[in-house]
């Protein structure tokens, strides 16, 4: 974490003119994951209070009157050999204040983050990088805007990091990104259209907490991914996640326990628990089931549950669940899905520490039927 946050002062030194610059520790506090997730002063900023109707693609851009935000890929991989790669892109935003301050080009009100992560499964490696900007038109940003061929585009960048999507229903979707370790070169084309998430598009973490959010849960892969060096071609399957807001967590929520998978039968499922102080079910647990067709059924938290079976513990002492047991009712009747890392150490070390990685999904006779990613947040 320290060094995570030394590179991260080194970043801000740099974009920031003294004309326009804010003190680092105002930075620092807005990109720590409480301050993401609900926990400073709200007011002022838009708030995610009832269903909307969702508008693509101008929903696919920055949502800039909202808090947080972040446009995030997960993707499950192999080469030609067989050999499994895990790939994570995240582009987070982050508003410093609920409108401009200075109104020109360097007004640093919007901050961008991107984090990139590789787990390399048979070399035992989780890689992982960040990028940190203030929202500049040549620096980060997420904008929709007109294609060469007159359709959308969605162009969304950090640093050089970048993401661009086609298409009002983000047909075709791409990912650029790359570092002195890593690199990945990935096109993604959409095998099923967006689901929302949660009550429309409105996902509920609270009594006055809540989220836009809509998903495209599963997109073919294509592409290369480049670890030391070494290019390999790969294909596998991707997750999009789409989610804005301005205070998701409430008082005694202390993080959340989310999946993302796609079993190999053509279905999908999206759950998450938020853990609660003194260990109680959260009201506000939900998930959502898409069939092989592409529709998609609202998992309530009484439809579900979710217990860890085996922890991993880091040199700090804290202890990841790492393989859980979920068991859910489908529109087809029960499911029990046993899922466990591919690498038990995928964290995240970054600004804000959290653990993000690559998963095998197995039934309950121990075949594997799948494979997702999960997030962990709140253990440190």
């Amino acid at each position: 974490m320290a060094t995570a946050r030394r590179r991260a002062c080194r970043w801000l030194r740099w974009w920031l003119p003294a004309a326009a610059c804010l003190p680092l520790a105002v930075w620092a506090a807005q990109l720590r994951l409480g301050a993401v997730l609900g926990e400073a002063d709200a007011d002022g900023f838009a708030r995610a209070d009832a269903p909307v109707e969702f508008a693509f693609p101008r929903d696919h851009g920055a949502h800039p009157d909202f808090r947080s935000e972040w446009w995030y890929v997960t993707a499950s991989l192999e080469d030609l050999d067989g050999r499994r790669f895990g790939v994570q892109f995240t582009l987070f935003r982050q508003a410093l204040a609920p409108r401009p301050l200075t109104g020109g080009p360097w007004d640093a009100w919007q901050i961008y983050l991107g984090h990139l992560a590789v787990t390399d499964v048979a070399g035992g490696r989780h890689l992982h990088a960040e990028r940190l900007s203030r929202g500049h038109p040549r620096l980060a940003g997420a904008r929709v805007e007109p294609a060469a061929d007159g359709g959308p585009r969605l162009r969304a960048m950090v640093d050089g990091w970048r993401l661009e999507g086609e298409g009002a229903g983000l047909d075709r979707i791409a990912i650029q990104a790359a570092t002195a370790e890593l690199a990945v070169d990935l096109s993604m084309d959409a095998v099923k259209p967006i689901v929302l998430q949660g009550d429309r598009g409105l996902s509920a973490k609270g009594p006055n907490q809540a989220s836009y959010y809509y998903s495209l849960p599963r997109l073919a892969v294509a592409g290369q991914v480049t670890v030391d060096g070494r290019v390999r071609q790969v294909t596998g399957t991707a997750w999009l996640d789409r989610e804005w807001s301005t205070s998701v967590l409430s008082a005694g929520q202390r993080g959340w326990d989310w999946f993302g998978l796609q079993l190999d039968d053509g279905t999908e499922l999206m759950a998450f628990q938020l853990r609660r102080d003194g260990g109680l079910r959260d009201p506000y647990d939900q998930g959502l089931w898409v069939d092989g067709a592409g529709r998609a059924v609202q998992l309530r938290t009484q439809d579900f549950t979710m217990a860890p079976l085996r922890h991993w513990r880091d040199e700090q002492g804290v202890a990841w669940p790492v393989a859980w047991r979920i068991s859910l009712m489908t529109p087809d009747g029960p499911r029990a899905l046993t899922v466990e890392a591919a690498l038990d150490d995928q964290r995240m070390e970054t600004l804000f520490t959290y653990w993000e990685g690559l998963v095998t999904v197995r039934d309950e006779a121990g075949e594997d039927i799948g494979t997702g990613y999960m997030e962990l947040t709140g253990y440190d």
